[in-house]
């Protein structure tokens, strides 16, 4: 039998029980849908990430006190105190022609206050230059400067939300706020952010010395941002500030560095590679399904094997032969998952569509719409392996059946 002739059998096959097929599918629809979402809110996530880091922080590198510790942390992040980076440090850092800037911060949290409305939020005591490294516009008012820091001036910038939150509609520059039991004045509002990982709109911005020496009562810093000059490598602008560091704290030996320096492409990557190996073990367990699916598949064809036990023995006895009937049932199944693959990746296209118009429209958040090609490549293929591996066992049950036993079969 001709292949184009088994084709046309096998589709009118297929027809002829089109609920049965249609049934059959669902599985495979179910779990190519699911590996085409999970992939592709995967790769969405990743942009969107990598986005908000670039936009936030170009040419930035990220300095923690405290040694790494498990799964490559700085000790402080591990909820240890440290108290290794100081004002000595940043002053040597400043000299570096490499750097462009340089802003050490402190952070806390406490419960802000505005007449009778109240609200816990996380502060950061940073220096004025942070408004111009990380990009951070204003929507009303202005940000503190360095006289502000000189003078220990109690002023306060507000997140978007948290401005919001306390004041409603009412315009908050010039009017005070209270925290920490000290009265600060609000002199600048910043655009909102959305709600993205990065977003500083629930966040307050005062002074470094008035967090520092004034709320916390400490001598050194819980972190230091570094903008580098673009015109120097990345790579030779983070030696320089290890040398510099290590110099300061009077290190030799390089296993004992009390700090770690993280350049912004390291951490580019280091999320990158996490956000992958999520996305892959998400799709692997998505691909259950299609085990479930593959099963659904050979029972039905083991029971149209059954059901057609006569029409197998009838075209055997007109002189087809095993491979003919092999042949047949493996098209059918393979196209039974190709089309399930097909409608899966149709649905799984139009799940992550509606999530990037809910999230972009709903949530302003600055959501990436991604449909990587592999995944629409990975759809059909396993679809059609699928249709071969779960197939090829009922048709070799069909294509081996005795003609004589097969016309007699009631």
């Amino acid at each position: 039998m001709l292949f184009r002739d088994a084709f046309k059998t096998a589709t009118r096959s297929l027809a002829h029980s089109k609920m049965r097929s249609v049934l059959t599918m669902l599985g495979i629809v179910t779990g190519i849908a699911s590996v085409i979402i999970i992939m592709s809110l995967g790769d969405s996530a990743k942009q969107y990430i990598v986005g908000q880091i670039q936009s936030m922080a170009p040419n930035m590198i990220n300095v923690q006190p405290g040694a790494p510790v498990i799964g490559g942390a700085p000790s402080s992040v591990m909820g240890l105190v440290v108290k290794t980076l100081v004002a000595r440090d940043v002053e040597s850092l400043k000299r570096e022609p490499s750097i462009t800037n340089v802003a050490p911060n402190v952070t806390g949290s406490s419960r802000i206050v505005y007449e009778s409305k109240s609200k816990s939020t996380l502060w950061i005591a940073t220096t004025a230059n942070i408004f111009k490294m990380t990009n951070l516009n204003f929507s009303s008012g202005y940000g503190f400067t360095s006289a502000d820091e000189t003078a220990y001036r109690h002023v306060v910038v507000l997140g978007s939300k948290l401005a919001g939150d306390l004041f409603g509609d009412v315009e908050p520059v010039g009017k005070t706020v209270r925290f920490e039991d000290i009265t600060f004045r609000v002199i600048g509002v910043l655009e909102p952010k959305g709600s993205g990982m990065f977003s500083m709109d629930g966040y307050a911005l005062i002074p470094l010395p008035v967090g520092q020496k004034q709320i916390r009562g400490i001598d050194y810093y819980q972190e230091l941002n570094i903008q580098i000059d673009p015109t120097y490598d990345t790579a030779f602008a983070k030696a320089r500030i290890i040398s510099i560091l290590r110099t300061s704290h009077q290190i030799t030996d390089p296993t004992k560095d009390d700090f770690m320096v993280t350049s912004m492409d390291e951490t580019l990557n280091m999320l990158g590679n996490i956000m992958s190996i999520l996305t892959i073990f998400l799709a692997a367990i998505a691909s259950i399904s299609l085990i479930v699916g593959g099963i659904g598949i050979m029972n039905i064809m083991l029971v149209s094997v059954t059901e057609r036990t006569r029409e197998i023995g009838l075209r055997k006895a007109v002189g087809a032969t095993d491979r003919d009937i092999l042949q047949q049932f493996l098209i059918e199944s393979v196209l039974l998952t190709l089309a399930g693959g097909i409608i899966g990746i149709l649905v799984g296209a139009t799940i992550v569509g509606l999530i990037y118009v809910v999230l972009s429209t709903f949530f302003s958040i600055g959501w990436v719409f991604a449909f990587p090609i592999s995944a629409v490549i990975l759809g059909l293929a396993v679809s059609g392996i699928s249709g071969l591996v779960f197939g090829i066992y009922p048709a070799r049950k069909a294509g081996k059946k005795n003609p004589i036993d097969a016309l007699r079969y009631e």
